[in-house]
């Protein structure tokens, strides 16, 4: 019998909480309807799910995917994010890889790690799944005289359209993912 929380896999021992179990039956209740998603949502399930608030009493719904199926979510990024936005209405819903962070190897240990597994590789990563479908066309790192930092990602232009009203989301659950304070924006082109 195949059910909602065949849609999510956590560790073991790990129950979904109230607001997984929600997503897992959207994705589950898609899979059954959308046509044109069915095939492509078969084999794909979540790890978790979050909702973080936005200033302005906004809301995103974050959706954690494993990271070796991020490849098959990005081929129908667009138009589950777009059928999902509609079962959660007035929320920005974005996917994100599931990463791992390793620390530093201690002094004298033979083992290396692996670059994917940097604080740094991580969150450039997740730079990067949080504006899927865009792509990001330069980066500017802005410090200011009290000594904070403000990060500038100039997103391309082509995919304005798809990404433009979720600017604001981006930047908020960024912050609250990794801590760090980013602006979106589109570099203005000269005709």
């Amino acid at each position: 019998m195949f059910t909602a929380l065949k849609k999510i896999q956590k560790a073991e021992g790990v129950d979904p909480s109230e607001f997984e179990e929600t997503v897992a039956q959207a994705m589950f209740d898609l899979e059954n309807t959308n046509n044109e998603l069915k095939g492509d949502l078969k084999d794909l399930f979540i790890n978790s799910a979050t909702q973080i608030d936005i200033s302005g009493g906004h809301k995103a719904v974050v959706i954690h995917v494993p990271y070796r199926l991020r490849k098959a979510y990005r081929k129908i990024h667009v138009r589950l994010v777009r059928e999902l936005e509609k079962k959660f209405s007035g929320k920005d819903v974005i996917l994100i890889a599931t990463r791992k962070i390793l620390r530093p190897p201690k002094k004298g240990s033979a083992a290396k790690r692996p670059r994917s597994r940097t604080l740094t590789s991580v969150h450039e990563n997740i730079l990067e799944d949080l504006v899927q479908p865009a792509e990001i066309v330069g980066k500017r790192v802005r410090f200011r005289l009290d000594g904070s930092k403000v990060m500038k990602v100039f997103l391309d232009p082509k995919a304005r359209n798809d990404t433009e009203y979720k600017l604001e989301s981006f930047s908020g659950v960024y912050r609250k993912l990794c801590g760090k304070d980013v602006v979106f924006e589109y570099p203005i082109t000269e005709a």
